[in-house]
Formats: C-alpha cells, structure tokens, sequence
C-alpha cells in the first residue's frame, strides 16, 4: 500500500483532496470508515489532544493499523491540533501516521522553534524505524473549537502572507503547511467564511509544500472545490458530523425513550454521519 505522502501527491496530481474527519468515539470512526471504503477513497483520522486522551493513543493507533492491514485500505491517523512538543512527540512514539503541531497563538520565532524541534524528531524516527511519519504545522488566525459561533470571530481577515509561509517552511522543514486563507474552526451561525483561492495557489507556488484546509465545516461548497483547484490537498471535517451526532442521538432518545441497548440508540447516529461524510468526500473527490 502506498503511504500517507505518496497519497496526498496522488490527490494533489489528480486536484482532489483527502478528507480528515475527527472522532471521539467508535461509532463515529464506523461512519467514516464505511463512506470511505463504500467511494474507494483515502481518508484520514484526526484525534484532537482532548479526542487523543478520551479515545486513547495506544487504542487508536491498534484500531487504524488494523484497520489498514486488515482490509489493505488507505485509513491514516493524524493527533490534529497538538499544542506542545512533548504532546507531539508522545504521538509519535504512539504510531501515529501524522502530527500537527499548533503554535499559531505563539510569537513566531517560537512557533518555528517547536514546530523544528517536531520535525526533527520526526526525522530521528523515520530513521530509526522507516515509518514516513509527516508534520503539519498552522500558521496564521484559523481561531480555535470546533463549536458554533455566532458571527466569524474578530481577527479572522488576518490571513497568512505568501512570503512568511516560505519562510516558515525552509526554517522548519514541515511536510504540509495549513495556512490561515479565510476558514475559521468550527461553524459560523450569522455569514460564512469565504476561502481566499488567489491566496491559497500564491502560497502553494511559493512553498511547493501540500497545504491542509482548517475549519472546513459550514463552507460553501464552491469554497472547497476553488480551494482544491488552487492547491489544498486535505481538508478537516469536524464540526459537522459533532453536530450530526448530537441531533441524532438527541431524536434518538426521543423517539425511543424505553430503549436502553447503546447500539440501538446509536444506529441513527452512525448514519447520520455516514450522510455528513459522504456528501464530503464525494466533493472532495470530485465523485458527483
């Protein structure tokens, strides 16, 4: 099977974009596991440090390899939005096929300093081991949650410049970059955020790195597919199917108030979600 790297290039080559969907649970890896094999498509798992901790490193990691080898299917794990080297480098010990690590709320020189201190111990365990292990790194004002906001926060016009991500990406050596260019985490009740394509191709050529789409919930979709034709190669799903879960399983619970076996309470849920995630990757992958 090929590997996480040589995938988002097959993506890029193609202009599609893997889809990264967030989990806390099994039922909800279930729903984006079945829409990904039902389209054929790769797909990736994120785990928050708060999902990671709920979930658990080891557990997860067991689950996708499994997975993976199991079904000789492309299911990839990434520990998404990781705030400290320690954190990132316990993931990778873990098995975790990717990292990000988020220092966007640090000044920039620390910021690159952890964001390199990552990278290289990525490499160390390449090295001693021959997993591609990748590190994304976020640059610029994507906000932080994934919940629902009343209007797009203030500072989210403050987008990342095409000559600091260059820089940002020859002083650390990040394999994929998520720059701010007009999505915002979580979802947005009053206006939608608009993804800046100009921006996103100016910072594509410049870096010459894949570029990862924060904050993907609630977009339009024009937005996702001129984000892909300009450059992005994944793009993150969170909010939405957290929303699609809490509206299932609330409707759930009413409309069986007796029942008490999980699975069947939660069998809305999971498809539920498999709706979210379907109608995504189809767009992703250009499959309408």
């Amino acid at each position: 099977m090929k590997t996480l790297r040589e995938y988002i290039k097959e993506a890029n080559d193609k202009k599609v974009a893997i889809g990264h969907f967030n989990i806390s649970n099994l039922e909800t890896l279930h729903a984006v596991y079945n829409m990904a094999k039902k389209l054929n498509v790769p797909v990736i798992i994120g785990l928050s440090e708060g999902e990671e901790d709920f979930v658990g490193k080891v557990e997860a990691v067991a689950i996708i390899k499994t997975l993976r080898e199991k079904e000789n299917f492309p299911i990839f794990l990434n520990a998404d939005h990781h705030y400290s080297f320690d954190r990132v480098k316990t993931s990778i010990d873990a098995g975790f096929d990717s990292v990000i690590f988020d220092g966007a709320n640090l000044s920039l020189e620390e910021n690159i300093k952890i964001t390199k201190k990552c990278v290289d111990y990525a490499r160390k365990v390449t090295t001693e081991t021959g997993r591609d292990i990748l590190v994304e790194a976020e640059l610029g004002y994507i906000g932080s949650g994934s919940n629902i906001k009343e209007t797009i926060p203030e500072g989210a016009g403050i987008k990342t410049k095409p000559e600091d991500a260059r820089n940002f990406v020859e002083m650390t050596g990040i394999d994929m970059l998520a720059p701010s260019v007009g999505s915002i985490h979580g979802m947005i009740k009053s206006g939608k955020p608009h993804i800046d394509g100009e921006l996103v191709a100016e910072i594509k050529k410049v870096t010459g790195v894949p570029l990862v789409l924060h904050g993907g919930s609630g977009l339009r979709d024009e937005d996702f597919t001129n984000g892909i034709k300009a450059g992005i190669n994944i793009i993150h799903i969170s909010t939405e199917i957290r929303l699609a879960y809490d509206e299932a399983l609330k409707k759930s619970l009413a409309d069986k108030p007796d029942e008490v076996a999980p699975y069947k309470i939660l069998q809305p849920v999971v498809e539920a979600i498999e709706k979210v995630v379907e109608d995504r990757l189809k767009l992703f992958n250009n499959l309408y």
